[in-house]
C-alpha cells in the first residue's frame, strides 16, 4: 500500500515529461524545421558607360553594375545553381548576365556583384523608348530565379527556389539608377 503512492507520482512525472517533450518537438518542428525559399534582391545598382542616340531609331546602351543579394532565413545553408538575371524594357529582354553558383550560410545574406550589359538595339515592335528617353527616365524591370537546396543538420535536404522581380528607372540626365524596388 505504501508503494502505491510512489507509483502514481512516478507515472505523473512520466506523463508530465512526455507532454513537455511533445511541446518541445512541436515548437522545434514549427520554427527550425520550417524551410522557406530565399529572398533574392538587387541591393544596389549603378549605371556606367552610357551611349545613347535619340533620332529616328532611338537606342540606349550602358553597363548596369549591381549588388545581387541572396538572403537565407533558414537554419541550414542554401546552395544554389548557376542562374541568370534578365533586364527587360517593355517586356523585352535587353540584357542578361550570369549569376554564378554559390552558397548562402544559415540565417545570413550572400552578396555578389553582377555586371549586366544593356543594349536596346534588338527591341522589336513599337515601344515608347524615344518618349521615355525624351522624358529622361527609362523604366526597367529585372527577373531572376535561383534554384537550389536547403540543407538542415546535414540530414534533411529540400529543394527551394527564390524569385526576384525588381523595377527601376534609369535617369539619363545624371546617369543614375533610381527608384529601385524589389519584390
Amino acid at each position: 500500500m505504501k508503494g502505491e503512492g510512489k507509483n502514481r507520482k512516478c507515472l505523473a512525472y512520466v506523463a508530465i515529461f512526455i507532454v513537455f517533450q511533445a511541446i518541445v518537438i512541436t515548437v522545434f518542428a514549427l520554427t527550425v524545421m520550417k524551410i522557406k525559399g530565399p529572398k533574392v534582391r538587387f541591393s544596389s545598382a549603378v549605371a556606367e558607360n552610357f551611349s545613347s542616340t535619340n533620332s529616328n531609331s532611338s537606342s540606349l546602351s550602358f553597363t548596369l553594375v549591381t549588388r545581387f543579394s541572396v538572403k537565407n532565413t533558414n537554419f541550414g545553408h542554401f546552395k544554389y545553381q548557376n542562374s541568370n538575371v534578365t533586364i527587360l524594357y517593355a517586356g523585352q529582354a535587353i540584357g542578361m548576365a550570369d549569376v554564378p553558383r554559390g552558397r548562402a550560410k544559415a540565417r545570413s545574406t550572400r552578396r555578389t556583384d553582377v555586371t549586366i550589359s544593356i543594349n536596346t538595339d534588338n527591341l522589336t515592335g513599337t515601344t515608347n523608348l524615344a518618349s521615355d528617353m525624351n522624358s529622361g527616365l527609362v523604366p526597367l524591370t529585372s527577373e531572376a530565379t535561383l534554384k537550389g537546396k536547403v540543407q538542415l543538420m546535414k540530414v534533411m535536404k529540400k529543394n527551394k527556389s527564390g524569385k526576384m522581380s525588381c523595377t527601376m528607372s534609369v535617369n539619363l540626365a545624371n546617369r543614375a539608377v533610381q527608384d529601385l524596388k524589389c519584390k
